[in-house]
């Protein structure tokens, strides 16, 4: 290679050095400014409540407030009227969780009074960062997601828990209503399973959040008696929108999965690898309600991918049987005893309009037109 062609190499790792840093410069800037806006915001929402009086039925003084700030701050955005009435059930919204993590702090900590923990230098035992810490996963996310979790959630418990994986999944604010429409939070976790009992504590944590109950294919539209292969075609056809409802970490192996077993082949409605459980992930469709051999044979494909396709870095499979219904009384039987990890979830469908019906309503061509005129 010649000197020249050294120098160039070199100058573009040196380039591209230089952009990784500001790349991670800005983003570290970016989070401090949201980070100092939503304290901003929170002692706002603070003084505003505690000044209630002022604004009870009397909305003038929000707007008498939001004109002195622009006037005061013309550079400045997020003083409109309805930005504060926002900033103000933000403090009121969150201030719950406040009070109640001080008082843990408080009950742990007995001969400490309310005044004393507020009063603490960053050199105290009990340091500042853990009253800041409580304030970690809501300074973290931009004030529009925020805006969204006041519109759309009713308790707090909810709200965290969509903040927690807006951090961790970095939801947009397109995702995270679709989740929250969706009712993530009342379906993640509710999956009948025997994790507890066939896989470590940790994996077994983590695998029974990942499992939802039931799973919304409301992106397919079928007809009502379909079959199983059916919906199988349209979600891989689906695929992008399938992983997205399946939730983060799931990789696409495949759909009707062969492999042999003896002299008889067998195949796997669809098989997936999910990266932070490390293992392969069996999902068994069925149209109808749950039947206890569903199991069994689940814990024949575990056992078969366990031997055919699982390395040795690899932990144990999982299998997810997906069913129109289920009596949980039956799935907590038909799983006891099942030494491979098991859960079972149903799942929606958008049913296809009846063909009666369908020729009653415009076609799209036929409503553009109508619109046109």
């Amino acid at each position: 290679m010649s000197n020249v062609s050294t120098t160039m190499v070199q100058y573009s790792e040196l380039l591209n050095e230089i952009k990784l840093h500001i790349r991670s410069a800005h983003a570290k800037a970016a989070l401090a400014v949201n980070s100092a806006m939503i304290q901003l915001y929170w002692n706002m929402g603070k003084m505003i409540a505690n000044n209630q009086a002022l604004f009870e039925g009397r909305n003038n003084y929000v707007e008498q407030l939001a004109n002195d700030l622009r006037t005061e701050f013309p550079d400045m955005k997020g003083f409109s009227r309805s930005n504060l009435f926002y900033i103000r059930k933000f403090y009121q919204f969150y201030s719950v969780r406040q009070a109640a993590e001080l008082n843990k702090i408080l009950l742990q900590n007995s001969e400490l009074s309310v005044q004393q923990v507020a009063g603490l230098s960053p050199t105290d035992e009990i340091s500042v960062q853990q009253v800041v810490a409580l304030n970690k996963e809501i300074v973290s996310v931009p004030w529009g997601h925020h805006m969204i979790l006041l519109d759309k959630t009713k308790a707090i418990d909810e709200a965290m828990f969509y903040l927690q994986q807006i951090i961790e999944h970095n939801w947009s604010r397109t995702i995270l209503t679709l989740q929250i429409e969706q009712n993530l939070y009342g379906r993640q976790g509710k999956a009948i399973t025997n994790f507890n009992t066939t896989l470590p504590e940790q994996q077994a944590l983590l695998a029974n959040q990942i499992l939802k109950d039931p799973y919304n294919f409301g992106f397919l539209t079928l007809e009502a008696k379909v079959q199983e292969l059916e919906i199988e075609k349209q979600l891989t056809e689906h695929i992008t929108k399938f992983l997205l409802e399946l939730g983060k970490g799931f990789a696409f192996i495949g759909r009707q999965y062969p492999f042999k077993i003896g002299d008889k082949d067998y195949r796997i409605d669809l098989l997936f690898y999910h990266i932070r459980l490390r293992c392969f992930v069996v999902i068994d469709l069925k149209t109808g309600e749950f039947e206890p051999e569903f199991a069994g044979k689940m814990n024949f494909y575990l056992s078969a991918v366990d031997d055919l396709l699982k390395a040795d870095t690899d932990q144990s499979s999982i299998g997810i049987i997906l069913c129109k219904s289920k009596s949980k009384l039956e799935v907590e039987y038909a799983l006891r005893g099942m030494n491979k990890p098991i859960g079972v979830s149903e799942f929606t469908l958008t049913q296809a309009l009846p063909t009666e019906l369908k020729s009653t309503l415009p076609t799209i061509e036929e409503f553009e037109n109508e619109l046109n005129k």
